[in-house]
């Protein structure tokens, strides 16, 4: 009977605009969630019979929840470090647990990147979700099988180090002023090697870089210059400072090399000419400092360019110098990418890549499944899952500093909140309507 089936219908109408009603809820209750993808209700019509040209059967609607979450967020700067977004599509890989197995924690896939480390030192989003990411061995690469979730590990950044490297090379730019008067020790034939590294003659001039040892430890090392009696030629000799830093017998008075640097007519440097050994630096420490002796190379330019010495006639100065080569150095900052690339920075100014983090895609993102703590799972309406680096294979970049806010409208979702409401009465007073209609009909037996 149609008033019966009005009856049917105008509940099925309460029923789907509750289920509206309870999604606008979520809605404006999530506005301020970081990463959070609106729900919005989809209704269809249910027909209970087929009509016909004299009949019609009323069945009523159904009501079915539809999730945006591919839409893109607003995203905002943050003050933190650890805060990432995603520009474009996929989803951070996390975890359940810290440590996962096999058996035990579960991964799953979240937009919201509020991360923090936590007393362990693992980075944890708002839901106490663990960041995931592919380890970065000694030579930077990241593990071959990129599809396999369980290659994944939880990003920690506690216990990093920046760990002491010695020097290895060192630059060193200058001009020495082509007029420079030859000293007396010079023109007299009276000097010998070792004289400038213990202050017997005065150099023309002097330079101290510092350097470093195999621990770490700070060294001087000082590089002096005197005009020679050879034309366009200077002698050279390199010590340490002080000269107990090194050993004795091997470096007598600190001297670690000596000889002669040489110049072309123009100013530029004539490697040829130059001895070899300044070039090329061995030292061996003092026994109770408990070092690795040190090799270093020295770089004073090309030859016959002016881009390193040079003998110009202009005052001696230096232009640059530089030393590789660090102290021991605790963490100083955690960096992010666009391509996901984890870096610690520690406080002696090395950098070490730790991680790298996997971007999640899915064939239909809008075909995964809930879970609290606004995360999702793979069901078999996303699709396969595709572990990408981020920027490749459709996967979006990395915005580090940022969050991806709500993609809630409010005055979108306080509209249609009026409207359900109004959809919610009307179904209402379908069932009125129908119960006068049937207590009309029941009257006419009385």
């Amino acid at each position: 009977m149609s008033l019966y089936g009005a009856l049917f219908s105008g509940v099925s109408g309460l029923a789907a605009q509750s289920q509206a009603m309870g999604m606008i809820s979520d809605n404006i209750s999530n506005v301020n969630t970081i990463g959070y993808k609106k729900t919005q209700a989809q209704f269809k019509t249910l027909v209970t019979q087929s009509a016909t040209s004299t009949t019609y059967s009323p069945g009523g609607v159904q009501s079915r929840p539809s999730q945006l979450i591919d839409q893109q967020g607003l995203l905002q700067a943050s003050a933190s470090d650890s805060d990432l977004a995603l520009a474009g599509d996929g989803f951070f890989v996390v975890n359940t647990l810290a440590n996962p197995s096999s058996i035990n924690g579960e991964y799953l896939f979240t937009r919201a990147g509020s991360f923090t480390p936590d007393e362990n030192g693992d980075l944890r989003n708002a839901a106490g979700l663990y960041l995931q990411g592919w380890p970065i061995d000694a030579n930077g690469n990241i593990p071959s099988n990129r599809s396999d979730l369980t290659q994944l590990e939880t990003v920690n950044i506690n216990g990093l180090t920046g760990t002491a490297s010695p020097s290895t090379a060192v630059s060193f730019s200058a001009n020495l002023q082509a007029s420079q008067a030859i000293n007396a020790a010079v023109s007299g034939a009276t000097y010998v090697v070792g004289d400038l590294a213990t202050d017997t003659v005065t150099p023309d001039f002097e330079r101290t870089l510092q350097i470093f040892d195999s621990q770490g430890g700070s060294r001087s090392l000082t590089f002096s210059f005197l005009k020679d009696n050879g034309a366009n030629q200077w002698l050279v000799e390199v010590f340490v400072e002080p000269a107990t830093d090194v050993d004795a017998g091997t470096h007598p008075n600190g001297l670690i090399s000596s000889g002669t640097m040489a110049f072309n007519t123009d100013g530029t440097l004539d490697l040829g000419a130059t001895t070899a050994g300044l070039l090329n630096l061995a030292i061996t420490w003092d026994a109770p400092l408990g070092v690795d002796p040190s090799a270093i190379t020295v770089d004073f330019g090309t030859d016959a360019t002016a881009d390193g010495m040079t003998q110009y006639d202009s005052a001696s100065r230096l232009e640059s110098s530089d030393t590789n080569g660090s102290v021991f150095g605790a963490l100083d900052s955690i960096v992010f990418s666009e391509e996901g690339v984890v870096t610690a920075v520690f406080k002696n100014g090395t950098r070490r890549d730790i991680n790298q983090l996997p971007v999640a895609v899915f064939t239909n993102p809008n075909g995964l499944g809930n879970r609290t703590g606004n995360a999702y799972i793979s069901t078999t309406e996303s699709g396969a899952l595709s572990l990408n680096e981020a920027g490749i294979g459709g996967a979006g970049l990395v915005a580090p500093s940022a969050l991806e806010a709500s993609t809630v409208d409010l005055a979108e979702e306080f509209t249609n909140m009026i409207i359900t409401q109004r959809a919610y009465s009307a179904s209402g007073k379908i069932i009125t309507t129908a119960d006068e209609m049937l207590d009309e009909l029941i009257r006419i037996k009385r």
